[in-house]
């Protein structure tokens, strides 16, 4: 039986890096859906789940993407409401390429520096892939400080992952509006995410190579100017002043394949929903298995 990937998009036009990798992937047909509303999620969700045999769900997949993160997960909430008792199939989101990008960053992190213990400041922590990114690293045992210019929203990001993770430690919301305070924020830290906006320049190289324990720092903005000034692109694991740096394509990479093995994972089952900690997991599955 032909795999079918049923991309749902909150804009207008369907991502087409999002197709690329489902063709390549080896979907047999990719349905691609523009500027979808949590109100029309139920009918293209029956139209998946009532055409097929319970036992051949498998071998038809939701992908959920779009700019919008917020909007993806309300698609997500929406798709698992729709879903008829055994009647369901798998389903990803990663809107933005919040989730897959997130996870890379963790991962490549991890190739470094121990996460269990690790003091980690995530800056831009309360955007959509900072969010993720301070989650998995709490989960990974790190100690996390995030960022943001809004106390209240460094706070509600903090109090929301702790729900996610009761057994982690909280991470604590951290307040930066110039680059002395941000620097002054990161005094302590070992690992330095930057997940801030296009054109948002957090800190001088000068103020980051000037932190006494820092150890790796990862800048995943692919837009310069770069949040971590004198962060090349391209770096992946590249010593820059005796700390260890990754560029948005250095991680890009590893993002590529967790993109990639995700999908693949789509097709193994009729019940996967693939969210922040899911595909995070199938990343660790494929470090251990490199």
């Amino acid at each position: 039986m032909q795999t079918i990937l049923i991309q749902l998009d909150t804009d207008a036009h369907p991502s087409v890096f999002d197709r690329v990798f489902a063709v390549d992937v080896g979907a047999d047909h990719v349905f691609s859906y523009g500027g979808v509303t949590p109100d029309q999620v139920q009918g293209l969700v029956h139209g998946a789940i009532f055409t097929r045999a319970p036992q051949q769900l498998s071998n038809t997949a939701i992908f959920l993407g779009g700019s919008d993160v917020d909007a993806g997960q309300a698609l997500l909430r929406q798709v698992q409401e729709s879903f008829v008792g055994p009647l369901r199939v798998s389903v990803m989101m990663d809107s933005n390429g919040s989730n897959t990008t997130a996870a890379a960053a963790v991962l490549v992190a991890a190739e470094t520096l121990p996460l269990a213990g690790c003091r980690a400041v995530v800056l831009g922590g309360t955007g959509p892939v900072g969010q993720r990114v301070a989650q998995l690293l709490a989960m990974s045992g790190a100690v996390v400080g995030l960022v943001s210019r809004s106390s209240s929203r460094a706070e509600a990001v903090c109090q929301r992952i702790e729900k996610l993770l009761p057994d982690a430690q909280s991470p604590r919301p951290l307040v930066g509006e110039g680059s002395e305070q941000l620097a002054q924020a990161c005094n302590d830290a070992q690992l330095i995410v930057a997940a801030g906006a296009s054109g948002v320049a957090f800190l001088t190289s000068d103020q980051w190579q000037g932190l006494e324990h820092l150890q790796v720092a990862i800048d995943l903005n692919a837009v310069p100017p770069t949040g971590l000034g004198g962060i090349e692109l391209t770096d992946r694991k590249v010593d820059r002043g005796g700390v260890v740096c990754y560029g948005a394509i250095g991680v890009g990479g590893t993002k590529k394949k967790i993109h990639f093995a995700a999908l693949q994972r789509l097709f193994e089952a009729n019940d996967l929903v693939l969210d922040t900690e899911a595909i995070y997991r199938i990343g660790e599955q494929l470090v251990a298995a490199s």
